[in-house]
């Protein structure tokens, strides 16, 4: 996840660079972020719309994923629901980041969404039902 997250933002800014040097876009009029949505077509703020997105509920997969890592929680079916998780942002992302297709964007987010749920409730029962020291 965190290679995804940079790799989003190297592209967010290869994006935003090169539309910016080839449209010789004024520097003075990108003050706020606001204006680089009014200057740049849609399609050079998917990356940086996607960018935002993986500090949402990617932020509750790492939190989970530690804590199962210093719990010593860490089995097959969490270590494949990670990958899984992980492959299914990257699918969306790159969705996301280029033809920004929603409908089909949105079926990679819900089915990692619910991975990363199956995460957090399968972390908890195992938990639960671990032996008190």
């Amino acid at each position: 996840m965190i290679s995804l997250t940079f790799v989003v933002w190297v592209y967010m800014y290869i994006r935003r660079l090169s539309y910016i040097m080839t449209h010789h876009v004024d520097y003075a009029k990108l003050g706020k972020s606001s204006a680089l949505v009014e200057l740049m077509p849609e399609e050079v703020s998917y990356p940086s719309d996607n960018l935002k997105n993986l500090f949402e509920l990617p932020v509750l997969f790492y939190v989970i994923s530690v804590m199962a890592i210093q719990s010593g929680l860490v089995d097959e079916v969490l270590s494949i629901a990670a990958w899984a998780y992980v492959c299914l942002r990257g699918i969306h992302s790159l969705i996301h980041c280029t033809v920004n297709n929603v409908h089909l964007r949105f079926t990679f987010y819900i089915f990692s969404s619910l991975v990363l749920w199956f995460m957090v409730v399968h972390v908890a029962v195992v938990m639960l039902s671990a032996p008190l020291l």
